[in-house]
């Protein structure tokens, strides 16, 4: 909407005229349903007879008074912005404004749990959505102190960043919490959850003697599988680690976590109130990468509470800087305060394969990315700005040395608490304490786009011996730019003579140096014997694709499960899949290297990213005329794996999961069907609420299943969790009208809560017998401009991508989405997610035709 995207333009503008002190919030939350009172009151200075506006989404403006003086709201206000006129050195502004409860996940959103019928809120402020709650200045360098006073039912608890008063009585069954007014603060990290939500209280003691009340909260009907005291270990742990290596203590007085209903993130930093989602809640089975990914999480956000929170952008091209650090903080602080030590390997499976498959879509852009209005924003919170800006962080510790680096982001911290900042604020502190210019590097790696590959060039002599080795570097044609890279040469061998004797593949020597140019020769190798296998980037220190040669590919295929490290592993899978991707390499190789040597892999989000990456490989990437048998042949090996893996254990656990996720044979569902009947089940495994979703899910899409089971199964899980897995159940039914009745309840209607619409779309997408979907090829693209036009950002993104017909992979949607994109040249924000639609089935047909070759 007009007005609605704030460009940066427009944000320089209005902080050149205006510094903003406070902010006084009121709000009633017992006024219905839909909207709920808020009336806000900031004081500010301004450049006199200056004309700026505030930005308030409301339903109804009651009143606008600026400086004593009553405005027309009908005049000033298009529920959008408040225009400001005539301002004076000093001023202060009331509005009195109705605004509106959400179920997309932004702003105030209001969730009813099946279970109980009892209300909850949450605030979700990220990137500029604090104005559907109280009238703002909403951009992050016109930070200000708040202060919330928010009237709600009495039995509710009502969380805020400062620490929760003593409620006054307000009568009518209400009280007041009138909250003490926050630190200097951004807006959009500013919160409000309410409702009768269940805590665990607990505290500990900051560095600085301080006692700092924690609690942990969550709904009513999911209280009973809240782990808190594990919470509150890995938070202490957390805050042991940061408050040293920062050598800053805690900067907020309280700090709440808070696992709310219908979120669209894993998580959000508000100051003191941090908000995850609520599948961090396990009230069923997960992986263990899912538990080391909740740790991960809870870390990060920490992190956010210095980097972010305390030291903030001056403008959302800066976000990267404020996501990459807390993705590398809360990496090596769960690797080094945590039982999860192999962090650094699920960063490598998990951060990394998103970071490469980012950029190298034709959107990837600069890690520093220009950001001219909130759209970009939206579109930029993505595998650039998160995953490969901590990639490159973690290249640059290695290049300036971890002590080095705390130094210097300690002094960032110092200098510019409480303020906004710009990236080279934090590089002048990393130069001073490493003494190196860093000018060179901060170009080359964050100002230009694109991955390199690095290839090993190896030349032995008649005995084996190296006479010759260096690494040759390439770029992408679109983005050539050589860059220097930190990063270390694992040579491993088998530690028996043989191979066929089961021994371990071990490192036995490693050099670390700086790699640059496209070759750089590498004498200290020269004169020993050839290895085994050679491993560019050993211990994953440099952000690049690597390529074995080809000795190394072939015993790494046979022996892949027999390297001795996880994190070597994890690397050696990576190349693999990037040289599937890259069309390189046939997509069935890597079936077979997977399907050989995935049983006996012991990390969890190795084993979760790999069997994701065979799933997609045999689905998409197959050639045709192979297809059908690869997807049969990774079936029956995923289910050979359940049975043969160890009871009870994690492996055995994703292998049934993800045989779940493909089943489509006769045999196939036929061993799903009496898994989930009970009539042939696996040794400890437990078919919990949300495996028998699952199970049943994979029922229903194989044409065993329908509506009747979807109910009967919904009626004994009348939950929210129940509801959505019954949505996307019902999007999996085989047959024209099921796909029909699932596009209509997302396209026709525009009700339905952010989950639904994401787990629909999911259902939908489904299809053994992908003919299904060609008739919404035409369908999707007819429904494009008017989505975007007409849906909250967060609902549209997830229609656009999420209906995107890519199961086809086939040239007729290729063609027809460059129809669409030479028909439609704005908004750039949509281009952009439809580009990355097709840049996906691009890739697959170049696979496919690598495979058939």
């Amino acid at each position: 909407m007009p007005g609605e995207n704030l460009t940066r333009v427009e944000a320089q503008e209005r902080a050149a005229l205006v510094t903003v002190h406070s902010y006084d919030v009121s709000l009633d939350l017992t006024t219905g349903p839909e909207t709920f009172a808020s009336t806000t009151t900031v004081t500010f200075a301004s450049t006199p007879g200056a004309s700026t506006f505030i930005d308030a989404i409301t339903r109804t403006v009651h009143s606008v008074t600026l400086n004593g003086v009553e405005l027309d709201p009908s005049v000033v206000s298009d529920g959008i912005r408040i225009q400001l006129d005539d301002l004076e050195d000093e001023n202060e502004l009331t509005v009195v404004a109705d605004a509106v409860y959400t179920n997309t996940g932004e702003g105030l959103h209001r969730f009813v749990d099946p279970v109980d019928n009892e209300v909850y809120l949450y605030s979700q402020f990220e990137v500029p959505d604090s104005r559907r709650m109280f009238a703002v200045f909403e951009q992050p360098d016109l930070k200000a102190s708040f202060a919330f006073t928010v009237t709600a039912p009495a039995a509710w608890e009502v969380v805020s960043n400062s620490t929760t008063p003593e409620p006054t009585d307000a009568g009518n069954g209400a009280k007041t919490w009138a909250f003490a007014p926050t630190h200097i603060m951004s807006s959009y990290i500013t919160a409000l959850v309410a409702g009768p939500y269940a805590v665990v209280r607990s505290e500990l003691t900051s560095r600085d003697g301080r006692t700092i009340p924690l609690g942990v909260f969550s709904r009513k009907s999911l209280s009973e599988f809240l782990d808190a005291d594990y919470i509150f270990e890995k938070t202490r742990q957390g805050f042991g680690y940061f408050e040293e290596k920062f050598d800053f203590a805690y900067p907020f007085d309280k700090y709440d976590q808070l696992f709310v209903p219908e979120f669209n993130a894993g998580a959000m930093e508000n100051a003191g109130a941090v908000t995850f989602t609520e599948s961090y809640v396990f009230r069923s089975k997960v992986t263990d990468a899912i538990k080391e990914r909740r740790v991960v999480t809870i870390l990060h956000e920490l992190a956010h509470m210095w980097f972010g929170d305390l030291v903030t952008m001056k403008w959302w091209n800066d976000l990267w800087l404020n996501e990459s650090f807390a993705e590398w903080a809360s990496t090596i602080a769960t690797a080094e305060a945590t039982e999860w030590t192999e962090a650094w390997t699920t960063f490598a499976a998990m951060e990394k394969s998103w970071a490469y498959k980012q950029d190298q879509l034709p959107s990837t852009h600069p890690v520093v990315a220009t950001i001219n209005d909130l759209e970009d924003v939206l579109v930029n919170f993505d595998g650039i700005t998160y995953a490969k800006g901590g990639s490159v962080l973690k290249q640059l510790v290695a290049w300036v040395g971890i002590d080095a680096f705390f130094t210097g982001v300690a002094a960032y911290f110092k200098k510019h608490a409480w303020g906004n900042t710009e990236l080279s604020d934090l590089m002048v502190e990393l130069e001073a304490a490493s003494g190196r210019d860093l000018s060179e590097w901060t170009k080359l790696w964050l100002e230009t786009a694109g991955v390199n590959t690095l290839r090993p060039e190896i030349e032995v002599d008649a005995s084996g011996i190296i006479t010759g080795f260096a690494v040759l570097q390439s770029a992408a044609a679109d983005y050539p730019t050589i860059r220097p890279h930190r990063l270390a040469i694992g040579l491993y061998n088998f530690n028996t003579a043989n191979s066929l004797q089961g021994g371990a593949l071990v490192r036995t020597n490693r050099i670390e140096l700086d790699v640059d140019g496209v070759r750089t020769d590498v004498p200290e190798l020269v004169g020993q014997a050839r290895p085994d296998l050679v491993l560019l980037n050993d211990d994953d220190l440099a952000y690049a694709k690597i390529r074995l040669d080809a000795a190394s590919l072939s015993v790494a295929i046979e022996n892949l499960a027999a390297i001795e490290s996880p994190l070597a592993r994890s690397l050696v899978w990576g190349s693999a899949w990037d040289a599937t991707r890259d069309a390189e390499t046939s997509p069935r190789d890597f079936v077979r290297l997977v399907l050989n040597n995935i049983a006996t892999e012991t990390e969890s989000t190795t084993l979760r990213t790999v069997l994701g990456q065979v799933v997609l490989t045999a689905t998409n990437y197959v050639s045709e005329a192979h297809r059908a048998e690869t997807v049969t042949e990774v079936g029956d090996a995923l289910w050979a794996l359940a049975q043969n893996a160890e009871a009870g254990s994690d492996a055995q656990f994703q292998f049934v999961k993800f045989f779940a996720a493909i089943a489509s044979t006769d045999a196939q569902l036929d061993a799903i069907a009496a898994l989930l009947d009970g009539s042939a089940p696996l040794a400890q495994l437990e078919i919990d609420t949300d495996l028998a979703w699952e199970l049943l899910t994979a029922l229903v899409a194989g044409a065993r299943a329908g509506t009747a089971e979807i109910d009967a199964a919904l009626a004994k899980d009348n939950t929210a969790n129940g509801a959505q897995s019954a949505a996307q159940a019902r999007a999996s039914i085989p047959t024209a009208e099921g796909k029909l009745a699932a596009w209509a309840s997302l396209i026709d209607v525009d009700t339905a809560p952010n989950t639904i619409v994401r787990v629909t779309a999911a259902g939908f997408l489904r299809a053994n017998d992908t003919a299904l979907l060609e008739p919404f090829v035409a369908k999707y693209f007819d429904a494009l401009q008017t989505v975007w036009a007409s849906r909250a950002y967060a609902i549209a993104e997830k229609l656009i991508i999420g209906l995107y017909p890519s199961p086809l992979a086939n040239q007729e949607l290729v063609d027809a989405t460059h129809v669409w994109l030479n028909a439609n040249a704005e908004p750039p924000a949509l281009r952009r997610l439809v580009i990355e639609n097709v840049a996906g089935v691009e890739r697959a047909l170049a696979a496919q035709a690598r495979d058939a070759q």
